[in-house]
């Protein structure tokens, strides 16, 4: 039966060139910005055209950016990046830890005005559970044997075996809720979802506009409209915030970020748990070796990467950046640049002589990836190791990367509070992105079990700090920094929440 019946409620490109995206800025209407404006309008400036409207799908943060204004997971986070109560309450658990029973809140509707029950919980975790849906966050709903939805508000969800990180999984925008009768295909081009703003309209390669919600479950949006501009270009951003026809963008440079600032326009620095890596493919066969991929390791000073490429703006990094977990940058073979350790490595890989490696990197995604693969170009080669440089354009390399076509790749990933969340998807035989890593073992597979089989902090501790010494022993990937963002907006902004990673989860909150 379809919620039509059920409700009778059913209504209803990144290669931009600097001179094209100051000409997009100049020939747009903007919001409020220094003008002043009254219409509740808010512009936000994002680096690369968002083509991701499925949660389940989202890889991008531009994508996530936006959707996390267009949906609403099952919980949502606190400043500390903890679950709490969202659509439904924090759950009630049985005592064998297998068990979750969640309460969703009374009258909760989707934006087109439908009801969001119990049923499309259900939906939403079955799709991301189902293989074919190739869904980013199935590694979340791993543990999930059954979901039973005994009444509209009620649904239960029934582990295979305890699960640590499970709840962590639910306030993340790739479990966001769908609705049950809307088809994916149509999700694709017109999203709808339980947010605090409803799409509205696109124009591919320059911007996506949403209105407010009247009927979001967390309050009133604090504008009427909100637009996501696309301006690929650093500086024709800075020039659309002075303009004020952007009110809001994030950076990750800080001179950009300090050049943006004036009397009309703030930058606050936050935190992040994403970090930026040296994505190694050890199933490619140029990296099979584990000591070829020391050599790499060793060969480069993470250090240099940021102060180079990054100009400063973050801090040497293990594996794991959840706060209760986070990794000893300095616990791995070579935790400063060691070339005649390197040398060494290649040598027992029988490559003395050195080697070629393509390595990929983005344009538009973030503003360091092709400085950060310059600069590691040339760290390599001072051991022999030639690097091809690919500079592709977002799409292209979100769609080589999501397809494990690569050697090597330059990367931004995304951290989290919980450790299982961060990696289960990438380094356990059946995780979403097992072929985007290239790397695993059953050793992994088995420390990842333990990690979420108990919820003693200390123990999992000690199970997650073997993990990521696993990780950097090997060289699976090279980590390299925890960048620093900065939130820059008008100061005709109001209400703005800034947060670890410049989350938008509050933006719903700030009005012009």
């Amino acid at each position: 039966m379809n919620k039509h019946n059920r409700h009778g409620r059913r209504a209803l490109a990144t290669g931009t060139t600097a001179l094209a995206a100051a000409l997009l800025v100049a020939g747009c209407s903007g919001g409020s910005g220094s003008g002043g404006d009254s219409d509740g309008a808010m512009v936000f400036g994002i680096t690369a055209d968002p083509t991701q409207m499925v949660p389940w799908t989202a890889t991008s943060e531009q994508s996530i950016q936006v959707l996390s204004q267009i949906y609403s997971p099952l919980l949502n986070t606190d400043e500390n990046s903890a679950p709490v109560d969202g659509l439904a309450a924090l759950p009630e658990v049985s005592d064998d830890g297998r068990t979750y029973t969640f309460t969703l809140q009374d009258g909760l509707t989707f934006s087109d005005g439908s009801a969001l029950d119990s049923e499309d919980v259900k939906y939403t975790y079955e799709k991301i559970m189902d293989p074919a849906s190739n869904a980013s966050s199935a590694s979340y709903l791993a543990s999930v044997a059954s979901i039973e939805t005994p009444d509209p508000t009620t649904v239960v969800v029934n582990l295979k075996q305890p699960d640590a990180s499970f709840v962590s999984g639910l306030s993340l925008v790739n479990t966001s809720i769908v609705p049950s009768d809307v088809s994916v295909e149509s999700l694709e081009t017109k999203p709808v979802g339980s947010g605090p703003y409803a799409f509205d309209s696109r124009t591919a390669n320059e911007s996506i506009t949403l209105k407010a919600n009247p009927d979001y479950y967390a309050g009133t949006p604090g504008a009427k409209t909100l637009e996501f501009r696309i301006i690929p270009d650093d500086q024709a951003m800075v020039s659309a915030l002075k303009t004020g026809s952007v009110d809001l963008a994030v950076f990750d440079n800080p001179v950009t970020a300090k050049s943006a600032t004036s009397d009309k326009v703030k930058t606050t620095p936050v935190d992040s748990l994403q970090y930026h890596v040296l994505q190694l493919r050890a199933a490619s066969p140029v990296l099979s070796d584990v000591n070829t991929r020391l050599a790499i390791q060793c060969a480069i000073s993470r250090k240099d990467v940021v102060d180079s490429a990054a100009l400063g703006s973050g801090d040497v990094t293990g594996p794991i950046t959840s706060p209760d977990y986070r990794s000893d940058p300095e616990a791995q073979p070579c935790p400063e640049q060691d070339l005649d350790k390197a040398k060494s490595y290649l040598e027992k890989a029988g490559k003395a002589g050195g080697f070629t490696l393509d390595l990929m990197t983005s344009q538009g995604l973030y503003s360091t990836a092709v400085d950060e693969a310059q600069n590691i170009q040339a760290q390599l080669g001072k051991i022999g190791i030639k690097v091809n440089v690919e500079t592709l354009d977002s799409n292209e390399y979100v769609e080589k990367w999501l397809a494990g076509d690569f050697d090597a790749a330059i990367a931004q990933n995304a951290g989290s509070a919980d450790p299982n969340t961060m990696y289960a998807r990438y380094f356990t035989s059946n995780g979403s992105y097992a072929k985007v890593a290239g790397y695993g073992s059953p050793a992994l597979d088995t420390l990842f079990a333990q990690g979420i089989a108990t919820t003693d902090e200390a123990e999992r501790k000690q199970i997650y700090t073997q993990i990521s010494d696993d990780l950097v022993n090997n060289a699976a990937w090279i980590w390299l920094f925890t960048p620093k963002e900065y939130i820059a907006s008008n100061t005709a902004v109001k209400d703005l929440e800034a947060r670890t990673d410049a989350s938008l989860s509050m933006l719903w909150k700030a009005s012009i």
